[in-house]
């Protein structure tokens, strides 16, 4: 797919979970064309940082409770600056169709008229997933995995039964400031509150970091750790992997030790082409 500025064109944009370097190629060359960006809080600063130098940016960040601009008032913002004649890339974090309301704009543009395309991104949950080493679905622990908004109205009504427990994975957006209802909810609705729980925060950066604990103790772990936004919730067997996993890492290289660590790692590299071969001892042949 080609981009060029002035094309009269909406490109809806995922920025992926925050790294620069988890942008898709399209992404990427849709960013180099776009005359206008209209972006959120939450791309990362690296991303940020491809936009053009001549191209206007337009921040509609949102906070809870704290919109700079409604969301039909975004959806107009983006028709106007196309009927305008530019290449508008409406930057979102994550992947726009996964809680990015990028449904809402696509029907904007649709009802206006206006062509529109949508660059996927990598999810937030898949990105927090994948840097943490957390298997979202697993062969011995979870063949199901829901999405739910924590930042929701009429919470109390939904029934959120089934969706996290045995042989599944919940993950939730937009929970922190919800933290504590959220756990009390999926008590009552059956789930047990020795559940394992995750919290990742900054998925992807360099500053990222992950804590866990029980469904229990959700909402102390969040204001103990002090957990700030962007952050997901992960509820499930799965998020105990992450812990099992750097104890056993621990051990391992204990076990290794220093010495061992270092020489296996520099062959690795020699054989891989990254780096110089690890030179013979002396007097000896070196390894077969």
């Amino acid at each position: 797919m080609d981009f060029h500025p002035n094309s009269g064109r909406i490109l809806l944009v995922g920025a992926g979970p925050g790294a620069a370097d988890l942008l898709t190629l399209r992404a990427v060359r849709a960013l180099q064309a776009a005359d206008v960006v209209v972006h959120d809080g939450l791309v990362g600063a690296d991303v940020m940082a491809l936009i053009p130098e001549g191209a206007r940016r337009i921040s509609v960040a949102k906070r809870r409770a704290r919109h700079t601009l409604a969301q039909d008032a975004i959806g107009q913002l983006l028709v106007d600056e196309a009927l305008a004649g530019h290449t508008v890339v409406r930057l979102k974090g994550g992947d726009p169709f996964i809680f990015g309301r990028g449904g809402e704009e696509v029907d904007a543009a649709m009802a206006a008229g206006v062509p529109v395309d949508v660059i996927p991104g990598i999810s937030a949950a898949n990105g927090a997933a994948a840097s943490q080493l957390l298997p979202l679905t697993h062969r011995d622990h979870a063949s199901i995995v829901s999405f739910v908004a924590g930042e929701c109205r009429g919470l109390a009504q939904q029934n959120w039964a089934g969706l996290a427990g045995k042989g599944r994975t919940l993950v939730i957006y937009m929970g922190l400031a919800g933290a504590g209802p959220i756990a009390d909810k999926l008590i009552a609705d059956g789930l047990a509150p020795e559940t394992p729980v995750a919290v990742v925060e900054r998925a992807t950066q360099a500053d990222e970091r992950i804590v866990t604990s029980l469904l229990a103790d959700l909402a102390g772990l969040v204001t103990r750790e002090a957990i700030a936004s962007p952050a997901l919730i992960i509820v499930g067997d799965v998020a105990s992997l992450p812990a099992k996993r750097r104890r056993l890492l621990s051990r391992s290289r204990e076990g290794l030790g220093v010495g061992a660590t270092t020489r296996i790692t520099t062959k690795t590299l020699a054989l891989a082409g990254l780096g110089p071969p690890p030179a013979p001892p002396a007097g000896g042949r070196g390894e077969d």
